[in-house]
This record gives structure tokens, sequence and C-alpha cells, in this order.
């Protein structure tokens, strides 16, 4: 369950991009010692090492094209196994380009080959309610100390069948537990990427709002745990039929009525959104 992980990592990354594409000094690609449903994943960027820990190929795909996996097509496998790369960034070169690296990463050890496509999807539009947005846009935070060391950049993500924490870094994180979704101090867009885990189309922030927000969601204790189950099968996580069969009965739109409490809607809209098609790659990437 580490799709708020890989947004996480995603948002810390500019959209800039350098003269060619950078790459890694040196990166270890290794299997994670967890590969089964319950899984702990964590990103670290401490001055020139990142360290990523039990991702799947899928989400290093999302990351390197700053993407949802939900507009990632390819083989099965790219979302069950997990990888944990720990990797040196060249002298001179910023951590906002490490999607860039990722992408020269997956190139070289896994032979990846990706083309780009734009497809017209339906998607639910996250936008304020009639009533009225009912959440207040937090401060923003200080300025930078220009002199001030830089500090290490974390996320984290843990999940199983009892529910899902992500640390987004920067203070912001989101969590689902005992019939609740709390969000903290999230970005529109960082919110409709989460909510888009949650349901059966990709959710787009329409809201035009760019503030940082605290939202809780009261969810119908009939609708977490088909919540939880639809989660895990967006992430690419193989589940046993049983479970797959609680989705038959389950309400389409468990979200609406609990994101009407805090003023926000999801509309049913269609919009083309990006695709990256994974063409061809290798299940085992090449020796460190």
């Amino acid at each position: 369950m580490t799709r708020g992980l890989v947004l996480a990592f995603c948002l810390c990354a500019a959209v800039t991009l350098a003269q060619g594409r950078p790459a890694f000094e040196v990166a270890s690609i290794r299997p994670s010692a967890d590969q089964v449903t319950q899984v702990s994943a964590g990103a670290r960027v401490t001055g020139s090492q990142v360290r990523i820990v039990a991702m799947s190929v899928k989400d290093y795909v999302g990351v390197a094209y700053r993407i949802r996996a939900s507009q990632i097509s390819g083989p099965e496998w790219l979302a069950q196994q997990r990888f944990d790369i720990t990797a040196t960034l060249p002298e001179n070169v910023s951590p906002d380009q490490v999607p860039e690296m990722f992408q020269s990463l997956l190139a070289d050890r896994f032979a990846m080959k990706v083309h780009r496509e734009t497809k017209e999807f339906p998607v639910y539009a996250l936008t304020i309610a009639k009533t009225g947005l009912k959440v207040k846009e937090l401060p923003p935070d200080p300025a930078p100390d220009p002199n001030a060391k830089p500090q290490a950049f974390e996320v984290a993500a843990t999940g199983s069948g009892n529910g899902v924490d992500v640390n987004l870094g920067g203070g912001s994180s989101f969590s689902l537990g005992n019939n609740r979704l709390e969000a903290k101090k999230i970005t529109m867009t960082a919110l409709a990427d989460l909510l888009s885990r949650f349901v059966d189309r990709p959710v787009v922030d329409m809201t035009s709002l760019k503030g940082r927000y605290d939202v809780t969601l009261e969810i119908a204790p009939e609708d977490y745990t088909p919540m939880m189950i639809r989660s895990a099968v967006n992430a690419g996580i193989s589940l046993p039929s049983q479970a797959l069969r609680m989705l038959e009965g389950a309400s389409p739109d468990p979200l609406s009525a609990p994101l009407r409490q805090v003023g926000l809607a999801l509309e049913s809209r269609r919009a083309p959104l990006d695709v990256v098609v994974v063409d061809s790659a290798l299940r085992t990437p090449t020796e460190n």
C-alpha cells in the first residue's frame, strides 16, 4: 500500500528537466525482504544519499514519470515485485532531478522501454460543494533560513489489513483506520491523489485551492472494508477471491457523503490524462 509514498516522493520534486537525463552516480537494487501484502515502505534523501525501501517496480515508474499508478499500463508483475534501492546523487546535481535519475535507472538496470499516450478517462472531479468549503486554510510555513543546513527529506508508509499510515514529509500526513480518513496539512491536489486509491477511477483536483488543509472524513462502517480492499486492488496487490467478492455489493461512491461534511464534492466527468505504457522490462534487474 505505497501509493501515498509515491505521491509524497513525487511532491518533493520540481518539474524542471536537466539538459539530457541525469543518472545516479551508483545504485544498488535488492529484492525487498517483505514481499507480502503487509508492507512498510519508506524513502529518505540525506545529502547525496537516496534510500528507498519496499516499493514495487510500478511505484518506481510512478516516481520516475510523476504519474499515478492508475495511469501506468504494463504487465501485472510490475505491481507485485518490490525492491530496495540505495543510490548516490552525482556532485552538483539537485535532488529535484531524482525522478529523471529513476528514469535512467529503470532503463539501465531493468532494460525498461516506455512510451507516453494521452487517453480520455472517466474521472471524479474534486470540487467545492454548493454549501461552500467547511475547512480552513492553514497558515503558510515560515520562510526557510537560507543559511540553515539542509535537512533530510523523509517519507514513510505502512499498511496492513487494519489500515494505512503515510508520512508525506514536512508535517503532511494521512491515515486510514477505525472508519476514519484523516489528512493533515495537505494540498487539494494531494488529497485528490489520495482519494483515487479508494475509488474506481482517478480523482482530479478542480477546486483551484492552493493552500494546505486538515481534512477528516468519517467513513460509514459498511464502506470501510471495501475501501481497504479497493485500495489494495488499485495498488496492484493480489487478493483472494473471497475478498474481491466484497466489492460486488459495495457502494461505488463511498466518499461523496463524507466529503460533503467538509464542503467538498466529487463529480463524474471525463478528462484526458497522460499514460505511461511499459512496453518491455526485465523482471530481474541486472547486477549491481
